[in-house]
């Protein structure tokens, strides 16, 4: 099969496109025919091997990349499946989160990580999903535990995270108030927000009516800023940060971690990657999406041969949504 292979870390540049052995399922694995796929920060960080301590944290990046296929999000049919696998069968239109493997034609999934691609999307709009949304879902649902009535600041709400996250928060109930550039305003209206801060023109963490949450998806305001505008049990749940070359994003959400241990108000970090329950949660969006309550979000397509200008682009943080990959 063709592929998109990393042998070491830098630029877009160094993402090569090969001929690569076509992976086998194993006994509890899917083998995916990949329809389509998107680029996230997720992919990039590990292109770049960036922040640089993480490549010598236990667990993490490697001298050398350990994914040498990126791609944590893919959407196509299934081509076969291994001998203990139950709930799908060659022939399924499916959806699924193989953290790494995407940016090729094929790739064996674990079961647990698959789920039935919603009847309403396309395989570009369903390939938009999996990571993006259920970092959003487990954001609303389990750390910030949204209902209704209460009232929700989306901190970076026209990115491919930020997206989902204001339209389940308000699936869930919240007032939802999203923060953007002026550029995105419109869209993340369109998305449901009931108020839209322009981060150009005003100061969210000066403005009130106070939150019961922050979902900080992106900026590099500090825990004291959002405490500011959080209610005196609120909680600031951090998606993402400002990237670095060194620690960043990482050293932001432990310090805001450490600080919310002496306040009142408490910063979570959402952790998607490795989840047992992305299938049950992929589940759950697809429920939300086929009702009409969730709509991807998709900023730009490429085919497969531009995959590195795909990667580029999303690398410049400007996407409204998700950008995704045809292949």
């Amino acid at each position: 099969m063709k592929a998109f292979v990393l042998r070491s870390y830098g630029s877009p540049d160094v993402l090569r496109l090969t001929d690569v052995d076509t992976p086998a399922p194993g006994p509890h694995e899917v083998l995916i025919r990949i329809r389509a796929t998107s680029v996230q920060p997720w992919d990039w960080h590990g292109m770049r091997g960036e922040p640089y301590v993480a490549r010598v944290m236990p667990g993490g990046l490697g001298l050398r990349p350990k994914k040498t296929i990126l791609g944590a999000d893919v959407a196509g049919v299934v081509e076969a499946v291994g001998e203990r696998v139950t709930e799908h069968a060659p022939g399924d239109e499916v959806f699924a989160m193989p953290e790494g493997g995407g940016f090729a034609e094929y790739v064996s999934v674990p079961e647990h990580q698959v789920a039935p691609k919603p009847r309403n999307l396309s395989f570009e709009q369903a390939a938009a999903v999996p990571l993006a949304a259920c970092t959003a879902l487990l954001a609303v649902r389990d750390d910030a535990k949204v209902g209704p009535g209460q009232r929700v600041l989306v901190n970076g709400a026209s990115g491919g995270v930020g997206t989902f996250a204001v339209q389940l928060a308000k699936a869930y109930g919240a007032h939802v108030t999203g923060v953007c550039s002026t550029r995105h305003v419109d869209l993340v209206r369109s998305l449901g927000a009931d108020e839209v801060i322009d981060y150009t023109k005003e100061d969210f963490t000066r403005m009130g009516p106070p939150y019961d949450a922050i979902l900080y998806v992106a900026g590099n305001r500090s825990f004291a800023e959002c405490r500011r505008v959080l209610k005196r049990k609120g909680v600031c749940v951090m998606l993402g940060a400002a990237a670095g070359r060194w620690v960043q994003p990482a050293g932001r959400m432990f310090t805001m971690v450490a600080a919310s241990m002496f306040a009142s108000q408490k910063a979570v970090v959402t952790q998607v990657i490795g989840s047992a329950e992305n299938r049950r949660n992929l589940r759950e969006l697809t429920e939300l999406i086929e009702s009409g309550q969730v709509t991807p979000v998709v900023d730009r397509a490429y085919a497969f041969a531009d995959t590195v200008e795909a990667v580029r682009y999303q690398e410049e943080g400007h996407a409204s949504g998700k950008v995704v990959i045809t292949i």
